[in-house]
């Protein structure tokens, strides 16, 4: 397993110890150890059915009955209410569209549900928020529309601003690119890249690989509920790595993105 190169004297942010899960008999997660820092993007890798999205619900504490520690900024978790929590960490699930057509704006204003009291409705200040949240992501123009009628990479940006506007400084988000296309995935990557420039700690699941290699500094690998590899993305994934997780021949190929060394992973042919 690769080391993790973050300085040593920084503390993590979020760290599990010995964690596992289990639905009845059947273990989904097998002593699983992580660590994320602030400002840091970490990509969760794996095959499906390797554990991700357990993991995502114990660390929002959706499932409470696991074995082993998680600790946020240092507390462990299971003293914590949800309430609690949800200062610190932000969920974006993928982009879904709801029975009723809200306007972004509102959807936006919805992520204040922990700050407003029952049936208070949002002040100017918290409007003036949810606009400045709009123009950093590039939505100002989408204030009014509704929802359901905006692109898919649209919603996924209107998520995240409503995970913002919490002022939660972790962002825990389930496949932010699933069922997007080829540019939109880029667009919002490089949303997430530049608010992990901020001081924002981003954990994504991604099943693609390039995800890692390009925008996160970190790639944590779950096969059959246990932690593969973890560290420096461009170390940990390895061709071999990515033939065992997916039955598939890869070669990496080094490159160039955003004026760094960098690699892309191209599939060569099926082993299955």
């Amino acid at each position: 397993m690769a080391i993790d190169t973050k300085a040593a004297k920084a503390a993590p942010i979020m760290e599990i110890k010995d964690l596992s899960f289990a639905y009845g008999e059947t273990m989904i997660l097998k002593h699983v150890d992580f660590r994320a820092y602030e400002g840091q993007l970490v990509a969760l890798i794996g095959p499906n059915g390797a554990g991700k999205s357990t993991l995502f619900k114990c660390i929002l504490k959706f499932l409470k009955g696991y074995e082993g520690q998680i600790f946020l900024e240092g507390e462990d978790m299971k003293h914590m209410s949800r309430p609690q929590i949800a200062k610190k960490i932000a969920y974006i699930p993928q982009t879904t569209v709801p029975v009723f057509n809200y306007t972004v704006l509102d959807i936006i204003l919805m992520g204040l549900t922990g700050e407003l009291k029952l049936l208070e409705a949002p002040k100017e200040k918290h409007i003036a928020k949810a606009e400045k949240i709009m123009e950093d992501l590039g939505i100002m123009h989408l204030r009014d529309r509704g929802f359901g009628r905006i692109s898919g990479g649209e919603r996924q940006l209107v998520l995240l601003a409503r995970a913002i506007i919490q002022d939660a400084r972790i962002l825990v988000m389930d496949e932010p690119t699933a069922n997007l296309d080829y540019g939109n995935q880029f667009r919002v990557m490089e949303r997430i890249r530049g608010l992990v420039e901020e001081g924002y700690t981003v954990i994504i699941s991604t099943h693609n690989p390039e995800h890692a290699l390009l925008f996160a500094e970190k790639a944590f690998v779950l096969q059959d509920g246990e932690v593969k590899a973890a560290g420096p993305s461009k170390q940990v994934l390895t061709e071999e790595l990515m033939q065992q997780l997916y039955d598939v021949e890869v070669r990496l190929i080094d490159t160039e993105f955003r004026g760094e060394d960098a690699k892309v992973c191209i599939p060569i042919k099926s082993t299955r």
